[in-house]
């Protein structure tokens, strides 16, 4: 019979095991992307390749055990691999370097520890190894099949000579190896304590446990909200690098079984054709097993609460839930090799609006509105000492408002990770960050509105060479059931001066002056709900929040301000909508405009506006894809599957 306080005790060791070596990876590694943007995960699997934590997504063991069996396995070992092709799915593009560590009790492996994370620089074809042009994965950087690269506690030095050869940036990338081999060592012995403690048939008893506990919660809790039948929608990738920008459909038909309490097969028949260019995820491996576990977290947005949803694990409880049907080879879930994948996550983060969208037709819009919430950014040049840098950051943006509340601001899809603080890129490249801040009305309009992306100003004090991997910069983030789209990336070099330039969301190598200012705008998330239905006080509160400007007020929301003098400006608005300075207003006077003047807010004409933009606007679909849309979709406002 399970022991339940032994259950308590596992199920604490392994989240405490993670986050140790999770915390050894960031004190010890060296390159800003795992050390200061936190761009890695850290997962424990037991014996039975099955994913034991929850807190964060994390590659597959299933490629090591592929080409090394277990029993021939040693205490002491590493294994190390990046090839997407060879690693079933779990590793999406080359500079996503991955360590596996096995557990040992009684001489027999009994679980594994494992991290993967994006490191600087693997090779290819530009610096950062995600050239957009690419046609093939030969030009995104340097493959790596599963290899033993520890062996009973020894480096392979002749393998580590090779990757690191292959960098450009070398002593960062044998740091952060050395970090996370070592990291995982460590917490292999922790894990290894456990076993010794209280006994592998006990441990794993708990495994199971634990596992079962997420099947049967997610069941209960999460798919039971989901009406039995056929749910289809699909979205858009933008472009790949090497075409013109066009649609690259991704599709997903959600079907609700009734058998065995509930289970989803989501099958991805319509999906485009492989791109040319290194849009392409490798999904169809291990029967889906990593997609299913990506996708899960989406499903967490049904349950009874907030609160709620942020206790639910995704861990292999969920595999049993999801069946996923793939279409043929050629497509851009099952591209074949050697088609390149370094931008693969305009796919993969499409797929979690896909399936948000179908959800949201089958519950009546209960499901967040889209978010794009990762691209990459960043410049390269050669600094006052002739030495050559890097700088890349992964920037967030708003996600998307939800049938209870707005969005958030500027969050990311990978946890915990975070921007580059101002103050280390400032000492350590030859530039100066100007501005970070909120993107003013970049959050999609809705009766609630979605969380607002970044704005982001470097000024370049040496000549260098943006480089940008983002999508949404045409197609915006949708809005549901009334709610409108998010704005869309933008990055605009020189703005308003006499080389003002917009640069593609794709590029490799945009040159940029010294003296010249980049201006990074990331997307909005959708808004949800009719934006006419959002109470005034809140577009107010927006206003002194700096969120929405006045001519966002006024077009989006249909609120009228006027002016007022300033004597009158704070206590007319602080009483009339019941805010305070408690809500983190200052004591000066409220400025809603660039040019000084105050606002309230006029409400007969507000009501008026809103009542003839009601009478005038039409019919609208179910999910608003933006003004974007029609440029690609030969002037069309919406696809077939926006209507419900």
């Amino acid at each position: 019979m399970l022991n339940p306080v032994l259950l308590e005790i596992v199920e604490g060791t392994l989240a405490s095991v993670e986050r140790e070596v999770e915390t050894a990876i960031a004190r010890t590694s060296r390159s800003p992307m795992i050390r200061d943007a936190h761009d890695f995960r850290v997962g424990i699997h037991d014996a039975r390749l099955r994913k034991l934590t929850g807190r964060s997504y994390s590659a597959l063991v299933h490629p090591v055990v592929r080409d090394y069996p277990m029993d021939t396995m040693r205490p002491g070992d590493v294994f190390f691999h990046n090839d997407v092709y060879l690693s079933e799915g779990g590793i999406g593009h080359l500079p996503d370097l991955c360590v596996t560590v096995p557990v040992f009790h009684d001489g027999a492996v009994a679980a594994f520890v494992q991290a993967f994370g994006h490191h600087d620089d693997i090779g290819g074809a530009c610096p950062g190894s995600m050239p957009s042009g690419a046609r093939s994965v030969f030009e995104e950087g340097l493959m790596v099949p599963p290899i033993r690269l520890w062996d009973a506690g020894v480096p392979n030095e002749a393998a580590l000579k090779i990757m690191t050869r292959n960098s450009r940036m070398p002593d960062s990338l044998a740091a952060d190896l050395d970090a996370e081999c070592s990291a995982c060592l460590m917490g292999a012995r922790r894990l290894g304590e456990v076993f010794t403690r209280y006994g592998r048939p006990a441990v794993e008893e708990c495994f199971d446990a634990i596992i079962d506990l997420t099947t049967e919660t997610f069941r209960r809790e999460v798919l039971a909200k989901i009406p039995d039948g056929s749910y289809t929608w699909e979205d858009y990738a933008e472009h790949d690098g090497v075409d013109a920008p066009r649609l690259h459909r991704q599709r997903i038909t959600v079907t609700k079984l009734p058998d065995d309490g509930g289970r989803l097969v989501i099958d991805f028949d319509g999906t485009g054709p492989q791109a040319k260019g290194p849009i392409n995820h490798c999904g169809d491996y291990a029967d889906g097993n990593f997609l299913k576990k990506w996708l899960a977290p989406v499903l967490r947005n049904l349950a009874d609460s907030p609160e709620r949803m942020a206790e639910l694990d995704v861990n292999e409880g969920v595999v049993p839930l999801i069946e996923m049907r793939f279409p043929p080879p050629g497509t851009l879930l099952t591209p074949v090799f050697p088609a390149p994948t370094n931008a693969r996550t305009f796919v993969i983060l499409r797929l979690l609006g896909v399936l948000s969208g179908a959800l949201a037709k089958a519950v009546d819009g209960r499901m967040p509105a889209d978010q794009e919430t990762i691209r990459y950014t960043g410049v390269y040049g050669t600094d006052a000492e002739g030495q050559p840098y890097l700088m890349r950051e992964v920037l967030g943006g708003g996600s998307g408002g939800r049938y209870y509340a707005d969005g958030e601001d500027t969050i990311h899809v990978v946890p915990d990770s975070r921007n580059i603080p101002v103050e280390f890129a400032e000492a350590r490249w030859p530039f100066r960050v100007e501005k970070l801040g909120l993107a003013v009305d970049s959050g999609g309009p809705g009766r609630f509105r979605g969380g607002l992306g970044y704005e982001k100003q470097i000024r370049m004090l040496r000549d260098a060479d943006f480089m940008s991997i983002a999508d949404r910069s045409i197609l915006a983030c949708w809005g549901v059931k009334g709610g409108r789209a998010g704005r869309p990336f933008e990055v605009v070099i020189d703005p308003g001066g006499p080389d003002e330039r917009v640069v593609d969301a794709l590029a490799d190598a945009e040159p940029v002056g010294a003296g010249e200012v980049v201006r990074i705008r990331t997307t909005g998330g959708g808004g949800w709900g009719d934006p006419l239905e959002r109470p005034v006080e809140d577009v107010v509160r927006d206003l002194r929040w700096g969120k929405v400007s006045a001519e966002g007020a006024l077009r989006d929301y249909g609120v009228v301000m006027t002016s007022v003098p300033p004597s009158a400006r704070p206590d007319a608005i602080e009483v009339a909508f019941g805010l305070d300075r408690a809500d983190g207003f200052s004591d000066g006077p409220t400025d809603f405009g660039a040019s000084g003047a105050g606002f309230a807010v006029d409400t007969a004409a507000t009501e008026e506006l809103r009542a003839t933009m009601r009478a005038t606007r039409g019919s609208m679909p179910f999910f608003d894809r933006g003004p974007g849309f029609a440029q690609l979709a030969h002037g069309a406002t919406s696809a077939y599957c926006d209507w419900l």
